[in-house]
């Protein structure tokens, strides 16, 4: 490939994984200005509505048989209804810091499910990665700081943990289709459109929690609205096709590793931009869960 291209392959990888990696600091905006039910639904909504001329236009296929449709159903649930609902309620309890920690862990969890699913033991490097992980997670959740534990909960980062699992659940759906010869691209974009036309339907409903169905419109800050839009096109939209594209042009063993930058993306971005206090703390839980990650994907 020439440095030329391979610069600007490099550069969409690092453009999705940016935009990935501010998804817990802007989904921490937005539960600030809405209740973290409604954040998931017009998440959703709005990327589905994003999403659908897309399908339309490059006339993408859904799967052809019983099974392809079952799996796509289930990846479209777990990436774009219960893994959005679980998240939003619990970064609404704990830092955005906290939370792209928690959500570090996830290409663990996809191990495990995936090797679930093929009916074996995962390798040994995935046991050694993911204790050293889960020690970084205990850390976090265990050891707070007066200063550092005022934004953040317990409850809230276990919910967050719990949404991972989702998320991987629905990662390893869409493997298993991808696996069945269907496109990566097609199970993403027909998945936010499906769960978006179904959390239509719960948009009325939405918001029954801490804002309730008084939820004042117009009260909202722009800063709100904008994190939503941020969520719902640049996380659920660009941001996959930057990486899929990357992906292609690039190869999935070069431009897999970019994927391990989403974690201090976050963490910056919550830092900086938030003012969320860096903590010894939460250094050496980023560093350990940074470890273990890496060390349980190696093969």
């Amino acid at each position: 490939m020439p440095p030329a291209s391979a610069l600007f392959v490099n550069l969409a990888a690092l453009f999705a994984v940016t935009v990935w990696g501010a998804s817990p600091p802007m989904t921490k905006v937005a539960v600030a200005s809405f209740d973290p039910v409604l954040v998931a639904v017009l998440r959703t909504v709005i990327g589905g509505i994003a999403a659908a001329p897309l399908v339309l236009f490059l006339r993408m296929s859904l799967p052809r048989d019983g099974i392809g449709i079952g799996l796509l159903l289930l990846a479209s649930f777990c990436g774009y209804v219960g893994f959005p609902i679980v998240f939003s309620i619990g970064i609404g309890l704990t830092s955005a810091a906290h939370g792209a920690l928690a959500l570090a862990i996830l290409p663990l969890f996809t191990g495990l499910f995936a090797a679930l699913v093929e009916r074996r033991l995962p390798g040994r490097n995935w046991w050694i990665g993911t204790a050293i992980a889960l020690l970084g997670e205990v850390c976090l959740i265990t050891f707070r700081s007066s200063s550092a534990a005022a934004g953040t909960t317990l409850a809230g980062d276990l919910i967050v943990l719990a949404s991972a699992t989702i998320a991987s659940a629905g990662y390893v759906a869409g493997a298993r289709l991808a696996q069945r010869g269907y496109s990566s691209w097609n199970t993403t974009f027909w998945g936010v459109v499906i769960a978006g036309l179904a959390m239509i339907m719960a948009l009325p409903f939405a918001g029954a929690g801490q804002a309730g169905a008084g939820q004042d419109w117009q009260a909202a800050p722009l800063s709100g609205w904008l994190a939503i839009l941020y969520l719902a096109i640049g996380v659920t939209i660009v941001g996959y096709v930057a990486w899929y594209w990357a992906l292609g042009a690039g190869g999935i063993a070069r431009i897999g590793v970019f994927q391990f930058l989403q974690m201090p993306v976050g963490l910056i971005i919550a830092i900086v931009f938030l003012g969320e206090p860096l903590t010894l703390t939460l250094t050496l839980s980023a560093a350990l869960i940074f470890v273990g990650v890496y060390v349980g994907q190696r093969k």
